[in-house]
C-alpha cells in the first residue's frame, strides 16, 4: 500500500472522527489497522498523522455556529478521499477498511451516531461494497450480542450442551464464553466477536470482549483447556451446507513397495472431505508422487482400500469414473496447439451432449476466470521455449482438469518453478475451488506462510512413505516441537507479523546428532521409523474415535462429463493432432522434404549410363542399378515410417496418463494415430515415387511402386507405435531403430543369398523362417517381379521365356544329372549311399509326374512303383528320359518360334523400332540377370540335396510347389491350394496381415508388458541372490 494512501486513511479516519467520543479506543482502533499494515516504528508515524488530523478536525468544528457547515464539507471531503482510495484498494483491503471505520465509530462513548452512520454507509458505497454484506457487517459490529440471530453467514459457538444440536450453531466442549463469527465469503475472511473477557487467544493474541478480530486462513483459537479450534473447521461449517454433493475420501491401511527398493509407502490411513485443501509435505524421496499415484487409482496399492463415499475405487473404477482428475507436476499441454485450442479439444473429449457454441463459451468462461482469455490464441510451447510464462502453463494444465469439474484433484507440486507471486496466484485459485466444494490434494515441498495457511491438513511423509503426521496445519509446528521437546513447543506463528515457519517441519524433522566440534555428523536425532511409531501411537485412538462419528454419503458425486464415442473421439483426436502437426513448421517441412529430397539424392546417383563415343544417353534398360534403386526405396520408406512414428506415444504419455481419467477409448486414440500417420506416409511415399520413378525413367508401375512402398511405410509406422509404446524414452526409440533397419538389408535377399547365409540355420531349397518375417524381402519381391513381368515389353514373351527356362532345366540339367546318379549306382558299393539315388530317382520322377506335365499327351508319364531297382529299372528309367529329352529340346523350339513369331507381329503391327523402344524404355537387363541369377558366373546351376535336385537359376520362370503360399525367392506365383496367384498380389497381402498383427499387439501392449514382466523377473532374481 503506498504511502499517500494511507495518508488518505489516516484523514479519512479523522474526518468522521467525533468530538466528545472516547478517542482513545478510537485510536486503538487505528492503531491495530496500522499494527496490520506496518512495522512498530511506522505505526507510531501514522499514529502521529492521524493525531495531527485529528486535531485540525476539532479546531474546525470548534466554533458551534458553523458546526452543520464544516459537518458539510467534511462529507465531501469524505466522499471525495473515499473515492480516490477505492482506485486503489482490492475488495479485501476495502473491507477491511470499512470494518475499522465501523468499529471505530462503535468505540466512542454513545456508540454510532447518526452523523457517522451516514459516513459508513457513503463510504461503503463509495467502496462498491455488496449491500447485504454491509448491512451483516453492520450489525454485527454495532449489535453487541443483543439481537443477531444466526444464519448462513453467522456462527454462534456455545459450550452450552443445550445448543448443541441448533442450527447455526457450533458446540465447542468446556467453552465458558460465546463467540460469534461471521463469514464474509467475497473476502475470504471472517470476523469474530467474543462476549466476555477469558482466556481464549487468537493466533496468540488475548482476545478482548465486544472486540472484533479478524479470522484469515491459518487462524487458531486457543485454551489450555479446549482443543484448538481452527480456521478450517469454522469455515467447514459455513460451506458444508452450501456443498452440494458432499464427499468422504477415506485412505484405510494401504501400502507400496518397489522392487529391489525399501522406497514405497508404508501402511497409512487417513480421511478427508469436501471443501478441504489438503497438502502433502515430505522431503524429496518421501513418496509423495507415490501416494498421489495410489490415491488416483494409477497404482494398485499391495494392501488396504481408497474409497469414496464408501465405493472402493480399485474395486469399482467404473463407478468412480470422471470423479478423479490429476494434474501432473509435469506440463501436460499439446506445446504446438494455442492455449484455447489445447482447453476446447480436451473439452470436446468430455461433453459430447454440449453443442459447439455453447461448449465453446464454456472454454470462453474458464479461460476468462483463470485469467487466460487474453492469450487464448498464443501457442503454448514448451518449458524451454516458452510462449506463456509458467504461472499462465500452470493455469491451464489446472483447467483442462477444472473444465470437467471432477470432486477430487490431485496436484503434484503446483508451484514447482514458479515465483512467489505466481504460486500464491495459483494456490488462491485452488483454495477458492475447495471453497467450492472440491476436496483438492496438493503435494508441495517448500510452502510460503501464506499458502501454508491455505491449506486445510496437512499430510507429512517421511524418509520410505511413513506417515509421521494428519491434522491441521498450523498445529503441526506445535506437533514437532512437542516431539521434541523444543523450548518455544507452544509458538506456532511470530506473535508480531503472525507469519509461520513451515520449513520448521522438516528442519525438526532431519535435524542431525552433532559430534563434539558441534558438526552434523549425517544421523538423525530422530530416525523415520521413530517418527512413524510416534504418529500411530499419538494418533491411533484419534482416529478410531473420528471413524466411528464420520457419516458416509449415500451417494456419489453427480458427474458432469459424458464423452463422446469411439466414432467421435477418432474424430477429436485426428483434429487435434493434426493441428498440432500443421502448426509445427519445422514437423511440417522435415517430414515433407525428406522423402522427395532423399528420392532426388538416390535416383541421381544412380542414373547412370555410358558417357563414350557414340553415346545415346540415358537408356533405362542399360541401368546397372535399377535393383539397387528398388530395395533402396523400400528400406528408406522403412526407415521414414519409424523416424516418423517413433516418439508419438512417448511424447503423448504424460497427457494419456491424465487423460487415462476420462477412461477413453485406447481404440480410438491408437487409430487416430494409424490414420495420420499412414496419411503422411502416403504422402511421403507418393513424392518418393514421384520424383524418384521420374528420374530413373520407370514406367506406368507408379501406383505400383507407390503401394508397395506405402504399405511397408504403414508397417514401419505401427512397428514404431509398438516401439514407443514399449520404451519410455526417445533416444532409446533411436538407438534401437539401427536394429531394426539393418536386418531388413541383411536379410532381405537382395545382398546376401538366403542359400549363401549361415547354413545352419538357412535352406538351400527355400527361404529361412526368419526371412519370411521381413518385410522389405516382400516388398522388394513384390516390386521387382512385377516390374519384370508385367512391364509392357516382357508381357508378351514371359510365357515363351517360361517356357524356354523349364526345358533347359530339364533337358540340359535334370535329365544329364538323373543320368549322372544312375550311373554313379551302378558303380558304387555302399548300400546307404545306393539307398539316397534310389530315392532321389524316385522322387525326382514322382515329382516331375505331378507337376506338369501329367496332361500332356505326348509323352506318358513313368511309374517305379515300389519295385526294387535293377539293372533292368535303370534301363526303363534312361529311355524314358530319352523321350522326356526330346520333348523338351521340342518344346524349347517350339517356344522359342512362337516367341519370334510374336516379336514379327509386333514389328509388322507397330514398326521395326518398336521392339528396340519398348525393350529400352520398359526392360532392365541387371534385374533380369538377378531374378533369373546369371549374374553370377560362379553359381552352380543346380544343386542335388540329399533325395532332390534344386533349380538355382531363372526363380523368377520356376513355380513353386508348397501348397500354401510357401515359395523360393523371387517366384512369379506363389501356390494356395490348386491357385495360383502372382506374387505381387501375395506379398501386398502378407504385408497387411503384419500389419493389422502389430495393431492388434500396439492394441493390448504386448511388447511393453512383456519388458515389464522382464523386468520382474529380473528384480526378483536380483533380491534373491541379495538374500542368499
Amino acid at each position: 500500500m503506498s504511502e499517500e494512501i494511507l495518508k488518505a486513511l489516516m484523514q479519512l479516519f479523522a474526518l468522521v472522527s467525533s468530538p466528545n467520543q472516547n478517542e482513545e479506543h478510537r485510536r486503538d482502533v487505528v492503531r491495530n489497522y496500522l499494527s496490520q499494515q506496518l512495522n512498530s516504528q511506522k505505526v507510531e508515524e501514522y499514529l502521529a498523522m492521524y493525531d495531527s488530523f485529528v486535531h485540525e478536525q476539532e479546531m474546525r468544528l470548534s466554533e458551534p455556529s458553523k458546526l452543520r457547515k464544516r459537518h458539510a464539507a467534511s462529507s465531501v471531503k469524505v466522499l471525495k478521499i473515499a473515492t480516490s482510495i477505492n482506485e486503489e484498494l482490492n475488495y479485501y483491503q476495502k473491507l477491511v477498511v470499512l470494518i475499522q471505520l465501523l468499529e471505530f465509530f462503535n468505540s466512542g462513548r454513545h456508540g454510532m451516531s447518526s452523523v457517522e452512520t451516514e459516513f459508513a454507509n457513503t463510504i461503503s458505497a463509495t467502496f462498491n461494497i455488496n449491500s447485504s454484506e454491509y448491512l451483516e457487517i453492520f450489525a454485527f459490529i454495532t449489535d453487541n450480542f443483543k439481537s443477531q440471530i444466526p444464519g448462513s453467514n453467522l456462527l454462534i459457538i456455545s459450550g452450552e450442551p443445550g445448543d448443541k444440536d441448533k442450527s447455526g450453531y457450533y458446540y465447542l466442549e468446556h467453552l465458558q464464553n460465546e463467540l460469534r463469527v461471521l463469514n464474509l465469503s467475497s473476502g475470504n475472511l471472517m470476523l469474530l466477536k467474543a462476549r466476555k473477557a477469558s482466556a481464549l487467544t487468537l493466533n496468540g493474541q488475548l482476545i478482548q470482549p465486544g472486540k472484533v478480530y479478524f479470522m484469515r486462513q491459518g487462524s487458531s483459537l486457543r485454551h489450555r483447556r479446549l482443543a484448538p479450534l481452527t480456521y478450517t473447521t469454522i469455515a467447514n461449517q459455513f460451506y458444508k451446507s452450501k456443498h452440494k454433493d458432499p464427499i468422504l475420501f477415506e485412505v484405510k491401511d494401504i501400502s507400496f513397495m518397489y522392487d529391489k527398493s525399501n522406497a514405497g509407502i508404508r501402511r497409512m490411513s487417513f480421511s478427508s472431505g469436501s471443501g478441504n485443501l489438503v497438502g502433502i509435505m515430505g522431503d524429496s524421496g518421501s513418496g509423495k508422487t507415490t501416494l498421489i499415484s495410489l490415491l488416483t487409482g494409477m497404482l494398485k496399492p499391495e494392501n488396504g482400500s481408497v474409497k469414496i463415499n464408501g465405493v472402493d475405487i480399485y474395486n469399482h473404477p467404473e463407478k468412480v469414473k470422471g470423479l478423479i482428475g490429476y494434474v501432473a507436476q509435469d506440463d501436460l499441454l499439446i506445446e504446438d496447439l494455442t492455449v484455447y485450442q489445447n482447453l476446447y479439444y480436451n473439452a470436446k473429449l468430455c461433453f459430447a451432449h454440449i453443442s459447439k457454441p455453447n461448449l465453446s463459451r464454456k472454454v470462453d468462461l474458464l479461460l476468462k476466470s483463470l485469467g487466460l482469455y487474453e492469450i487464448r490464441n498464443m501457442k503454448v510451447g514448451n518449458p524451454l521455449n516458452k510462449k506463456i510464462s509458467g504461472g499462465q502453463r500452470k493455469r491451464l494444465n489446472i483447467a483442462l482438469e477444472l473444465i470437467r469439474e471432477p470432486a477430487v484433484m490431485f496436484m503434484d507440486e503446483p508451484t514447482s518453478g514458479l515465483s512467489s507471486r505466481d504460486s500464491e496466484n495459483i494456490m488462491d485459485l485452488l483454495k477458492e475451488l475447495s471453497l467450492k466444494g472440491k476436496l483438492i490434494f496438493v503435494v508441495i515441498h517448500q510452502p510460503s506462510s501464506e499458502i501454508f495457511k491455505m491449506f486445510d491438513q496437512l499430510l507429512v511423509l517421511d524418509t520410505g512413505g511413513r506417515m509421521i503426521y494428519d491434522g491441521e496445519p498450523v498445529e503441526a509446528i506445535n506437533y514437532f516441537k512437542e516431539c521434541v521437546n523444543h523450548v518455544n513447543k507452544e509458538e506456532s506463528e511470530c506473535p508480531l507479523c503472525g507469519n509461520v515457519s513451515p520449513e520448521q517441519i522438516l528442519t525438526i524433522v532431519n535435524s542431525n546428532v552433532l559430534d563434539e566440534y558441534g558438526n552434523p555428523t549425517g544421523d538423525r536425532k530422530v530416525d523415520a521409523d521413530e517418527w512413524y511409531d510416534l504418529y500411530i501411537r499419538k494418533h491411533k485412538t484419534q482416529q478410531t474415535d473420528a471413524s466411528e462419528h464420520v457419516q458416509v454419503p449415500q451417494k456419489l458425486p453427480e458427474v458432469s462429463f459424458k464423452i463422446p464415442n469411439r466414432l467421435n473421439q477418432l474424430w477429436v483426436f485426428i483434429t487435434r493432432d493434426v493441428l498440432a502437426k500443421l502448426s509445427n513448421r519445422q514437423y511440417v517441412l522435415i517430414n515433407f522434404l525428406e522423402s522427395p529430397l532423399l528420392a532426388f539424392i538416390l535416383s541421381s546417383l544412380i542414373l547412370y549410363f555410358d558417357i563414350g563415343a557414340g553415346s545415346r544417353g540415358y537408356i533405362f534398360s542399360q541401368n546397372p542399378n535399377l535393383t539397387v534403386y528398388i530395395i533402396l526405396a523400400v528400406i528408406i520408406s522403412i526407415f521414414i515410417g519409424l523416424t516418423v512414428s517413433a516418439e508419438e506415444i512417448i511424447s503423448d504419455r504424460k497427457l494419456l496418463r491424465r487423460e487415462s481419467f476420462l477412461n477413453l477409448s485406447r481404440f480410438s486414440y491408437l487409430s487416430s494415430k494409424f490414420i495420420i500417420l499412414a496419411a503422411i506416409s502416403a504422402i511421403q511415399t507418393a513424392l518418393f515415387v514421384l520424383i524418384g520413378n521420374t528420374i530413373m525413367g520407370i514406367k506406368d508401375m507408379g501406383v505400383i511402386y507407390w503401394f508397395v512402398l506405402f504399405s511397408s511405410a504403414v508397417f514401419a509406422n505401427l512397428l514404431g507405435l509398438n516401439v514407443s509404446d514399449a520404451l519410455n524414452k526417445s533416444v532409446n526409440v533411436y538407438i534401437l531403430i539401427p536394429f531394426l533397419i539393418i536386418p531388413q538389408l541383411i536379410i532381405s535377399g537382395v545382398f546376401v543369398n538366403y542359400d549363401q547365409l549361415n547354413p545352419r540355420i538357412s535352406s538351400q531349397k527355400q527361404i529361412p523362417w526368419y526371412g519370411e518375417l521381413i518385410t522389405a524381402r516382400w516388398a522388394f519381391e513384390a516390386l521387382a517381379v512385377k516390374q519384370h513381368m508385367d512391364n509392357a515389353y516382357h508381357k508378351h514373351f514371359a510365357v515363351f521365356e517360361k517356357l524356354k527356362s523349364e526345358a533347359t532345366f530339364r533337358k540340359d540339367y535334370w535329365i544329364p544329372e538323373l543320368n549322372n546318379q544312375m550311373t554313379k549306382w551302378s558303380t558304387l558299393v555302399e548300400e546307404s549311399e545306393k539307398l539316397r539315388i534310389e530315392s532321389l530317382v524316385r522322387n525326382e520322377i514322382e515329382k516331375h509326374n505331378r507337376r506338369i506335365y501329367q496332361s500332356a499327351s505326348q509323352i506318358n508319364p513313368l511309374n517305379l512303383g515300389t519295385e526294387p531297382f535293377d539293372t533292368s529299372v535303370i534301363r526303363t528309367v534312361r529311355n524314358t528320359l530319352d523321350v522326356y529329352k526330346t520333348f523338351y529340346i521340342n518344346l524349347y523350339n517350339r517356344a522359342d518360334e512362337l516367341m519370334e513369331s510374336e516379336k514379327r507381329r509386333l514389328i509388322t503391327e507397330y514398326g521395326p523400332e518398336y521392339l528396340i523402344k519398348l525393350k529400352e524404355e520398359y526392360h532392365n537387363d541387371n534385374l533380369e540377370r538377378f531374378l533369373r541369377r546369371t549374374n553370377d558366373m560362379f553359381m552352380s546351376r543346380i544343386v542335388v540335396l540329399d533325395d532332390e535336385i534344386i533349380k538355382k537359376f531363372d526363380p523368377i520362370y520356376t513355380e513353386p510347389e508348397h501348397p500354401f503360399l510357401k515359395a523360393h525367392f523371387l517366384a512369379p506365383v506363389k501356390r494356395l491350394s490348386n491357385n495360383k496367384i502372382n506374387t505381387y498380389t501375395v506379398n501386398l497381402t502378407v504385408i497387411w496381415i503384419y500389419n493389422v498383427l502389430l495393431f492388434i499387439l500396439l492394441y493390448f501392449e504386448v511388447f511393453r508388458k512383456l519388458l515389464n514382466y522382464g523386468k520382474r523377473i529380473r528384480a526378483r532374481k536380483e533380491l534373491s541372490e541379495s538374500q542368499l
